[in-house]
């Protein structure tokens, strides 16, 4: 039969349709064994959104142990596997094909990963997979089919009328960008239907399957009997089941199911349990789906006897049901409205494993449908709130029931009774906080307001910030009345409106002070609060200073904290003229006591004024107004106001600065008369040191001593210290002969330690062993110990050496990690001195006193011994004897090259069977890999790694790589990076990025450059760490970076993404030709030249292809050839229809008008980006923010963050980056007071204490704006002493720091004291300047402000990790002597890095180098770092 006949033989069925005698004997016609296939709805159908009916899949989320199912059989094997879309016309190009796979695989993993971990998906997931998908231009079915299919049950918090709409959107819009669809989808929209209870007529869904030219399958038929069975309609199934039965069409369990519903449903219960005797007979045995449709139609007429007795005959037929099971029957219930039965089902719950996930679908479905009463039920009999001794952090499970019932508007009362029940229960800790939370968070005015009144009433505490969200909206809105309603609210509740509330959140809705005074007081609202004065005294201030100051001297005024006008007022004081009031306010804040906050004293206050109100002048300001301040100063001296002398020095610098002498004299006055002879001291001065007779000195203490029959053996020791200091060793000895019988062990280990350090065995060995005649006990630290056993195994005394090993095993000297290395070291010196038999001695004694752990690194000078011998088959059979005895191949890598540039293939072979027996064939062909390389056999290496079924092994790549660049091998590290092309699952990006970390290390620019030409040509997707990189070196170079920085991130991403192919118009046959100057130039960064070629090539008539025109516009752009790129554009149009730049080419459009200031030009270009779905790049938005704030466009900033909150993708922004450039912008306006209101609001939230606005600092300092300056750094300070959050002032503080301006940070530092504290913000910025040529002195100014924030050694690793990066050796190797002196370790990073800088400089490495990877020492130096406090706390 043919395919419209069919169809149109099935819709006359339907249509004409008559209620039949349903006889399931003679209709249906069995094949196959008792149950046609394994039904995979057992196996995952979602989470409960509906009762199940038929062939609707079970509807609960399986157990956490069957992860692995949640999703799988969901998205690729519920029904069948996935159709593939029809062929298109207009068939997409190969790379959108690939981006689709890409992005199939990341929303199938964003969603899986949902389902994984909770069974369930939320809407906006599921709309930001969507839009994601939509942006391509191409969704392909695969992609419709994932999101069709998650329309359904999977989101339990969305209503199934809201469901099913989001279904149909979905479907017409995929459909309007070309996807084409076909039956597998018409079946996914009709499980959407079912499990979302959708009436539809199964008549008009056939009759559109026909239109579209699509033929019914069984799975269709399947699922339109179960809807017909849904909503009762025996007869509409009846007919299906006919045609199914004429088309010789298998009928299986889940259509006996929809059969069971759909009889229970028309009413009568007798033949829905009668089918599962049909399903016998026709040799089906009912299994677990079954009992649960029988169990549901019970539910739902609310035979509870029904339900035991189904029960009951599951369990007599080994049918074991599970939670999930018995919650359809908890849902069937509740929905039918028999909750009554409930609890005798939440009984029957046996808490499997995967109850907790199951239950809480359970539950969001029950008040999805407004049964919260059940679902509360079900939430108490929750398995882990019963536990009587978990810790109160644990009884916070009831989070998602709270949130999910303030999202669906749960009546107040309803919730405040759920709140205490579980108080009283001890299930949840706060639940009114957390529900007031959530309410705040949805703005639900009511509600939030209403529990503030239940928590009042339970005497838990109601704060004034809680009422913050619902101000802002209020303001937002312009709505005065609801400001003035929910202040009356907050005085019903008795609760204080605080200044923050009121400045910030309340006097923002009015108009003036007055107006807002006025409304809430005709309200009832009192007036006569700290609030309003501190606002009447901030007006004043900078209005009106007499007046101000009889306010303040008024009597009556109650105690201020200077801070919160001292900014008004040093505005007031830089336009006033009247010196009068400025003296007598400024007697004021020196004398009374009533502004003296508690950080500072009176004169500190006011000297710390006096250095803000000169430093918020501009030099022009102080010239035009230097007799005023003349005047104020003398008339302040008369009055006996002085200053510390550190505020004079931070004053006179100023007006140093400003070239106004006169003026400093006059401040000179000032300073306090005890304090002035130091004011001309040095502000700066080098550290005390050791002086030179500081021997001399002890010398004559120790003579003194000895006179006095005192003990002089801390003094001897103190000398004997000093001496070797002065690496004077014979006068040290000297002293110790003189005085012997005052030596202690101390004094010993100083002169044995030197005695090591300079390899003086002879002396060091006499030293020991006078001091083991004095005192045998004694025992010396492990460190001294290797010194003694290295020096004497360096000098030949091996049975020496093996003495020391054998007394620290005597006296149970303990080894730690660092001593451990010291002993590679030690071993590896001895290596390179003496022999392997030595070696051998040594390291056995080691291993079998248990000193140490064998490891690869100690087993390695063994090896080390052989090889400096030449002896390659000794070195082998050793490393194959530790292999034996320890696991571990020592120097593998270098025996295998030797044996390789020896051309020894047998021992070759027998190192390559060892190694493969013992660690795996790919071990050992890595191993081999690696030998050839290094060797420069680059085509037996090939060979090797083009291995069928090899894979990468990112470590083993990781170590070569760095070895490479350890020794400057870039030949090596090319041939590895251009074999590894096409190895299995290698990350090109992480090969490349090798390369150009080599080519920055030797400044090879040339090379840089060709990489990224190479790059390109692979067609990767760089990291934005590995732009970066390439940036750097280009740029330290003088070249120009033929990108954006991170913008070229998506060019690569977005490359495939160009637009559809069309016909490509006639060329030449130099067009070709043409094409690869064009790109060639554009790499160069030539783009100039290219376009030049390209207009003559347009007027030859030559076409180029879209990806050639959207290159070189991508280079104009680049160049900021804005207008060249847009005249280009205009070429490629005139020759290609339809030609549309690509989101790279836009974004950098976006890019260069925002750097241009076209701002208006580049938010419409981004709004026509938005419209067709596409993703602007990160950069594209930052510098378009950053451009609005520059001009002042508030506004713009907001358009353009409500744009990205649509966006379903996040790009990752900066949480800071819209708010410190809407800051910004009303700083251009001249509207301060919003912007501190804006970064007031937003830190005052304890959530956002860790948020930058070094941003904002930075460009305030760079705009040298000091009217700006003082008044952010007020509103830090107010932070840090008001609200415990540092972030802003330690930001200001750092950024003072990076500009070189030390003393404002000084005095920073003396305003807010609780900078110091924040050592994590500080070590980032050491750590961030230590990585940069240059910034030595920034970090040694914070080392002399804050001495004491990091430990020494820490600190230490970033000094020589500056002086490397500066390439200074000579400072380098200062800084290691002083170590040494001070006794501080090196760490091997630190070492590493000056070994590396040593063969930079060409000389010799004087010290063993780490042999392992910087990686290796950094993770080493993390993890010790992780310990360190537990280590503390132990």
């Amino acid at each position: 039969m043919s395919f419209h006949a069919a169809t149109e033989n099935m819709a006359a069925l339907l249509r004409s349709a008559r209620l039949l005698k349903f006889t399931p004997s003679g209709l249906l016609q069995i094949t196959g064994t008792k149950r046609n296939g394994l039904p995979l709805s057992r196996l995952y159908s979602g989470t409960l959104g509906i009762r199940r009916t038929g062939v609707c899949s079970r509807h609960i989320g399986p157990a956490v142990e069957n992860a692995p199912s949640r999703l799988s059989p969901y998205t690729v094997g519920c029904v069948r596997n996935y159709a593939v879309a029809r062929e298109q016309k207009d068939e997409a190009s190969s790379g959108v094909q690939s981006k689709q796979a890409q992005q199939f695989d990341s929303a199938l993993s964003k969603l899986d990963n949902s389902v994984r971990r909770t069974g369930r998906i939320t809407k906006t997931m599921l709309l930001r997979v969507f839009h994601d998908i939509c942006r391509t231009g191409y969704p392909s079915g695969n992609q419709a089919l994932l999101l069709l299919r998650s329309c359904g049950s999977l989101l339990p918090e969305v209503p199934p009328v809201d469901r099913t709409e989001l279904a149909h959107h979905i479907w017409t819009k995929l459909q309007e960008l070309g996807s084409q669809y076909d039956v597998s989808h018409y079946n996914a929209i009709l499980k959407v239907y079912l499990q979302n209870e959708f009436k539809f007529s199964p008549t008009d869904f056939l009759a559109k399957m026909e239109a579209a030219n699509i033929l019914p399958n069984r799975v269709t038929y399947q699922r339109l009997i179960a809807a017909y069975c849904q909503n009762g309609d025996i007869e509409g199934a009846s007919t299906i089941l006919g045609f199914m039965k004429s088309k010789d069409l298998p009928i299986t369990e889940a259509v006996f199911n929809a059969l069971v519903t759909g009889h229970a449903r028309a009413g009568d219960i007798d033949s829905s349990k009668n089918i599962l005797t049909v399903m016998r007979n026709a040799g089906i045995e009912p299994g677990a789906d079954t009992y649960v449709s029988l169990l549901t139609a019970f539910a739902e007429k609310g035979d509870i006897d029904g339900v035991k007795k189904a029960l009951e005959e599951a369990e007599n037929a080994d049918c074991s049901l599970m939670d999930r099971d018995i919650m359809q029957v908890i849902f069937a219930l509740a929905k039918a409205g028999h909750q009554q039965y409930v609890p005798e089902m939440v009984e029957r719950l046996r808490h499997e494993r995967s109850y907790i996930p199951d239950a809480m679908n359970l539950c969001l479905s029950l008040i999805t449908h407004g049964q919260e009463d059940v679902a509360f039920q079900v939430l108490k009999n929750f398995p882990t709130l019963q536990m009587d001794n978990a810790s109160a952090e644990s009884y916070n499970l009831g989070n998602f029931f709270l949130r999910h019932c303030v999202n669906m508007n749960t009546a107040l009362d309803k919730v405040a009774n759920y709140c205490r029940d579980l108080q009283q229960s001890n299930l949840h800790t706060s639940p009114f906080n957390f529900t007031l939370l959530c309410a705040l968070e949805a703005k639900n005015i009511g509600l939030s307001c209403g529990l503030m009144k239940q928590m009042k009433e339970q005497n838990l505490p109601v704060r004034p910030h809680f009422f913050w969200p619902l101000l802002i909206q209020l303001v937002k809105d312009n709505n005065t009345t609801g400001v003035v309603e929910l202040v009356k609210t907050m005085e019903e509740l008795g609760v204080a409106i605080d200044t923050p509330t009121l400045s910030n959140y309340i006097l923002p809705a009015f108009g003036s002070l007055e107006e807002a005074r006025q409304a809430l007081k005709d309200a009832g609202v009192s007036v006569e609060s700290e609030g309003f004065l501190i606002s009447e005294i901030r007006s004043l201030a900078a209005n009106d200073l007499a007046m101000l100051y009889t306010q303040l001297s008024d009597a009556s005024l109650p105690s201020l904290d200077f801070s919160v006008f001292r900014a008004r007022l040093i505005v007031g004081f830089r336009k006033s003229s009247d010196v009068e009031s400025m003296v007598k306010i400024t007697e004021l804040l020196f004398k009374s006591e009533r502004f003296h906050g508690q950080s500072t004293t009176s004169a500190e206050r006011g000297g710390y004024f006096l250095y803000s109100l000169i430093d918020s002048m501009t030099e022009a300001e102080v010239q035009v107004q230097k007799d005023k301040l003349r005047e104020y100063f003398k008339q302040l001296q008369a009055l006996n106001i002085t200053i510390p002398v550190n505020i004079y020095r931070g004053i006179r610098n100023l007006l140093d600065s400003y070239n106004v002498p006169e003026l400093i004299k006059d401040v000179a006055e000032l300073i306090d008369p005890k304090d002035k002879a130091s004011a001309e001291l040095s502000m700066t001065g080098p550290r005390a040191t050791v002086t030179e007779d500081k021997v001399e000195t002890l010398e004559n203490k120790l003579a003194e001593l000895k006179a006095e029959n005192k003990s002089i053996d801390l003094t001897l020791k103190q000398i004997i210290q000093a001496l070797c200091a002065e690496e004077n060793l014979q006068r040290a000895l000297e002293l110790k002969q003189q005085h012997e019988e005052h030596m202690t062990a101390g004094g010993y280990a100083i002169l044995i330690n030197h005695c090591c350090r300079n390899d003086n065995a002879e002396e060091a060995l006499n030293l020991k062993r006078e001091m083991s005649r004095k005192d045998s006990s004694v025992a010396l630290d492990a460190s001294k110990y290797i010194a003694l056993m290295k020096v004497f195994a360096n000098s030949g005394k091996v049975e020496e050496a093996v003495d020391i090993l054998k007394e620290m095993k005597e006296k149970d000297v303990m080894l730690n990690d660092t001593h451990t290395t010291m002993l590679f070291h030690a071993l590896s010196s001895a290596a390179a001195k003496g022999g392997p038999t030595i070696i051998r001695r040594l390291q056995d004694t080691v291993f079998a006193l248990g000193l140490a752990k064998p490891s690869a690194n100690l087993c390695s000078p063994l090896i080390t011994a052989y090889l400096d011998s030449n002896d390659l088959s000794g070195a082998l059979d050793a490393a194959l004897e530790c292999q034996k005895r320890y696991n571990h191949l020592p120097r593998i890598h270098d025996i295998l090259v030797g044996l390789v540039q020896q051309g020894d293939t047998e021992l070759l072979q027998k190192a390559m069977d060892v190694v493969s027996q013992e660690r795996g064939e790919m071990t050992m062909l890595y191993d081999l890999f690696f030998a050839f390389l290094q060797t420069g056999r680059y085509r037996e290496a090939r060979k090797i790694i083009e291995t069928p079924g090899l894979r990468a092994r990112p470590g083993r790549l990781h170590w070569y790589a760095e070895k490479c660049i350890a020794h400057n091998q870039m030949e090596t590290l090319e041939h590895m990076v251009d074999m590894t092309a096409k190895l299995f699952e290698c990350d090109r990006d992480e090969m490349y990025s090798y390369m150009l970390r080599l080519c920055k290390e030797t400044n090879n620019w040339k090379k840089a450059d060709a990489l990224w030409t190479k790059m390109q040509e692979e067609n990767i997707i760089p990291r934005e760490r590995t732009l970066r990189l390439l940036a750097d070196i280009l740029r330290s170079n003088g070249q120009e970076v033929p990108f954006e920085v991170p913008e070229s991130w998506y060019e690569q991403a977005a490359a495939p993404q160009q637009v559809k192919s069309t016909p490509t118009p006639a060329t030449s046959e130099d067009g070709p030709d043409y094409h690869i100057r064009v790109l060639a130039l554009c790499k160069r960064g030539k783009a100039k030249e290219a376009y030049e070629m390209v207009k003559g090539a347009d007027e030859k008539g030559l076409v180029f292809g879209p990806a050639s025109y959207d290159h070189l516009i991508r280079a104009l752009l680049a160049e900021g050839s804005m207008d060249d790129a847009m005249a280009l554009k205009d070429i490629a149009g005139s020759h290609i229809p339809g030609f549309k730049m690509s989101d790279t080419a836009t974004n950098l459009l976006i890019v260069t008008q925002s750097k241009k200031d076209l701002v208006t030009d580049a938010v419409q270009t981004l709004k026509s980006m938005l419209q067709v779905n596409h993703v602007p790049s990160q950069l594209a938005i930052t510098r378009l923010v950053q451009a609005l704030g520059r001009k002042g466009d508030v506004s713009g900033i907001e358009d353009v963050q409500k744009l990205m909150k649509g966006l379903s993708t996040p790009l990752n922004f900066s949480s800071m980056l819209f708010i410190n450039n809407i800051a910004l912008a009303h700083i251009k306006n001249d509207d301060l007071d919003s912007a501190v209101e804006l970064l007031e609001t937003l830190y005052t939230n304890p959530d956002n204490h860790s948020a930058s606005m070094s941003f904002v600092f930075r460009k305030i300092l760079e705009n040298g704006n000091d009217k700006v300056l003082d008044k952010f750094s007020v509103m830090a300070e107010r932070l840090a002493n008001h609200f415990a959050c540092y972030r802003p002032a330690s930001d200001l503080f750092l950024q003072l720091l990076d500009m070189d301006k030390v003393e404002d940070a000084k005095f920073m530092l003396a305003r807010c004291n609780a900078v110091a504290e924040q050592k994590d913000i500080l070590l980032s910025f050491m750590a961030q300047k230590s990585q940069t040529p240059g910034q030595l002195g920034k970090i040694q100014s914070l080392l002399s402000l804050i001495p004491d924030f990091a430990e020494e050694d820490v600190v230490y690793s970033y000094l020589i990790k500056c002086h490397v990066v500066d390439r200074n050796l000579p400072a380098a190797e200062a800084l290691m002597e002083q170590m040494q002196k001070e006794g501080v370790e090196v760490d091997e990073l630190s070492l590493k890095r000056l070994a590396v800088l040593y063969r930079k400089e060409g000389q010799t490495v004087p010290f063993p180098e780490p042999p392992e990877s910087f990686k290796f020492y950094a993770d080493k130096l993390r993890e010790k770092a992780s310990k360190a406090p537990a280590t503390a706390e132990e």
